[in-house]
């Protein structure tokens, strides 16, 4: 009965922990010396936005790098490497990707599973101070992660900024609306996007 006790003890703690997470106001804080930063790419335009913001940040300040792409995606390798073309400080990790372009919302939902499960070694293994992505799906089951582990304890220190697509001017993309519950920071680049959750901030234009 005691050990009975003590796990419902523990899921109900870990449920408040969660919901506190989940609803209440998070800040992105600040990081003290240089934060080990995971950024989230995804093929095609993400990709291209993502390294046009990058480029208007200090590399000095998220060291190392962990690039991160779906093991589909062809290009973002080569834009990495040309980025990053003078640097060591960072590494290149291809990941499962959840959903294919055209795949079922049915089938994915397996996928999406699996692309979860393959995640955990990866958060685990790089416990990143900062997640960075900008929409592409295969952000989500990294995300999940991060934002679990840090709920039991394993890497508290790490915080998740998503950066909506450029392209989404008055409605949140599908990635959006899943990543706004696990972002501790969620930007847009349009004012229209912020009647959607207090949670929202814009600073412009970023690319």
């Amino acid at each position: 009965m005691f050990v009975v006790h003590c796990i419902i003890l523990i899921v109900t703690l870990l449920a408040i922990r969660i919901f506190a997470l989940l609803f209440l106001k998070r800040n992105i804080g600040k990081h003290v010396g240089s934060a080990k930063t995971l950024i989230v790419l995804g093929s095609g335009g993400h990709t291209t936005e993502m390294f046009k913001i990058l480029h208007q940040l200090n590399k000095a300040n998220y060291t190392p790098r962990i690039y991160v792409a779906a093991d589909s995606d062809k290009s973002s390798h080569s834009k990495v490497t040309e980025f990053e073309s003078t640097a060591t400080d960072y590494k290149f990790i291809k990941i499962f990707r959840s959903r294919n372009v055209g795949q079922s919302y049915v089938s994915s939902v397996f996928t999406t599973l699996q692309a979860i499960a393959l995640s955990i070694p990866v958060i685990y293994h790089e416990r990143p101070d900062l997640v960075m992505c900008n929409g592409p799906g295969t952000c989500v089951p990294i995300c999940l992660i991060a934002f679990l582990f840090r709920a039991v304890g394993i890497n508290t220190s790490s915080r998740i900024v998503f950066i909506e697509s450029f392209c989404r001017i008055k409605t949140l993309s599908l990635t959006g609306r899943i990543m706004i519950w696990f972002a501790d920071l969620f930007v847009v680049h349009w004012q229209e996007q912020k009647k959607f959750s207090k949670k929202i901030q814009c600073f412009g234009q970023l690319i």
